[in-house]
């Protein structure tokens, strides 16, 4: 006989998150034809609402993680040479990336824990040898908020034909984003973070100077190309047979952001955010991140206190929750707790008694 399916654990870790039943059921419904005018409809009901949230003129839609995308940007953008903003394991990966599809590439790294900030990168960029630059806006593996305005605006205004790439996979959909007003070429997020969907989908906004700069560059490949995506988006479809489920969860999913109101849903990540935060000071516990670039949604927690991280992870594992326990070479030193998505304050003061009580006993 086949085994019993076991219950899963209540996720608390960076992503995915939680997805909620309704979103679930939503994902279920019947497939529908991707040259159809049905799908048409579907496509803009969710392309509108996405760009008026993210501020921008277009969102492409992607049936791949963000990783596809960190490619995508880097073929469709790099002319002279790319700036890569590393502050921890994403924004390193995303350096790799660069490196891998064959463009001239630099890193200016930081140490985990540090944010970037204008002052970081322009004296590279008077060198004139960048024409793009990659940042990682929340960096999952640290719990690090790189600020993104002051940088996207000193690109702007000194160096206006760098185009500025913002991956925010774990801060979309949980802090105020606007790309256009910002001067981003692009700024994209997974969907398995703060969107509480499941993985394999992303949104991405793309400006004019993106599509601009795609038009000029040859042997970009076929899936990844810009303008292929431009072209269908022109017809309000997708380039080739994207994720059904996906889009119809990302369609409940926004429906669930307008009945509470993005100014609550900002409001309620910042108190959640805030409420991890006090409770480890209260702990004897520290922050990981730079202060004042601590992220919004995963707080990254120093161990001064001495707990055994993997003894805490088994015991919240019997209570029907799956602990974060750290990043790589921070795991047992650094854990993280994230606080994103659809996860409720309550939610997280039950997590946060739990753990209490755990260490306790």
């Amino acid at each position: 006989m086949p085994p019993e399916p076991m219950t899963p654990p209540f996720l608390f870790i960076p992503g995915p998150t939680p997805v909620p039943d309704h979103i679930l059921s939503a994902m279920a419904q019947p497939s529908i034809g991707h040259r159809t005018p049905e799908f048409s409809h579907l496509w803009q009901d969710i392309t509108g609402r996405l760009e008026s949230m993210l501020g921008a003129k277009r969102v492409f839609l992607f049936s791949n993680p963000a990783t596809g995308v960190w490619e995508a940007v880097i073929r469709n953008s790099v002319v002279k040479g790319a700036l890569n903003l590393v502050n921890g394991a994403f924004s390193g990966k995303w350096h790799q990336t660069a490196e891998a599809c064959g463009v001239m590439c630099e890193a200016i790294t930081k140490p985990w824990g540090q944010a970037f900030h204008p002052e970081d990168i322009e004296g590279a960029l008077s060198t004139g040898k960048f024409d793009t630059v990659t940042l990682v806006h929340n960096e999952t593996s640290t719990g690090v908020a790189s600020p993104i305005e002051p940088i996207a605006e000193l690109i702007q205004r000194k160096y206006p034909d760098v185009l500025l790439h913002v991956d925010a996979v774990s801060s979309m959909a949980a802090v105020e984003i606007r790309a256009d007003d910002w001067g981003l070429a692009s700024c994209f997020a997974s969907l398995q973070k703060a969107w509480s969907l499941p993985p394999g989908f992303t949104v991405c906004t793309v400006s004019d100077k993106l599509l601009d700069r795609s038009a000029s560059m040859s042997a970009k490949g076929y899936y990844f190309d810009m303008h292929v995506y431009d072209t269908y988006y022109q017809k309000q479809q997708t380039p080739s047979t994207p994720s059904l489920p996906h889009m119809y969860g990302l369609q409940a999913v926004l429906s669930d952001i307008a009945a509470e109101g993005l100014d609550a849903r900002y409001g309620r990540h910042l108190a959640m955010a805030g409420t991890v935060r006090q409770w480890a000071t209260r702990r004897g516990q520290s922050l990981y991140a730079e202060p004042g670039c601590e992220s919004v949604t995963l707080t990254a927690i120093r161990n001064d206190a001495g707990w055994d991280v993997q003894a805490l992870y088994e015991a919240l594992e019997k209570e029907g929750y799956r602990m974060d326990r750290g990043y790589g070479k921070l795991r047992g030193e650094v854990f993280r707790i994230a606080h994103m998505g659809a996860v409720t304050p309550h939610q997280v003061e039950t997590y946060l008694a739990t753990i209490d009580r755990l260490v306790a006993a």
